[in-house]
């Protein structure tokens, strides 16, 4: 498939949330931001990190990667990458798919600290809801 034919799917797919392809994958990544949430929330509680930390670990890693590819994907979907990856949403994006990666590296960070990140992925959410209502929204001023 070539770049521009690519891209365009990939920008319905990712920024068009009126779509039948589009509203399944909000659904999908909105799904995966409360798990990353309710995951990151129960393995602070001690007895259920004792018992469960390296199945929420791995499942954490899995997220982590689905939210890197979704990164790229954003950022190979629109015209002007650039503009994308300073604006406040890709800033957001960037933040909230990092602090996985950034434990590798800083062995002794504190938890608290990433998990502060993590639950930037929340405003993720604020996103695809906003996008959706004014798809909603435009939606009905047409009619």
């Amino acid at each position: 498939m070539e770049k521009s034919k690519l891209q365009h799917r990939l920008h319905e797919i990712i920024y068009e949330a009126d779509t039948p392809i589009g509203k399944l994958f909000d659904l999908i990544i909105i799904a995966l931001i409360l798990l990353s949430v309710v995951f990151v929330a129960l393995d602070s509680v001690q007895p259920i990190y004792d018992k469960y930390h390296k199945e929420f670990n791995l499942a954490e890693w899995v997220i982590t990667i689905i939210f890197t590819i979704e990164y790229i994907a954003r950022i190979l979907a629109v015209k002007k990458p650039i503009k994308y990856i300073f604006s406040f949403y890709g800033i957001i994006d960037l933040l909230a798919t990092i602090p996985k990666y950034l434990a590798l590296i800083f062995v002794g960070a504190g938890v608290e600290t990433l998990m502060a990140i993590r639950a930037l992925r929340i405003l993720r959410i604020f996103r695809v809801l906003h996008i959706s209502r004014s798809v909603s929204y435009t939606n009905l001023r047409a009619h």
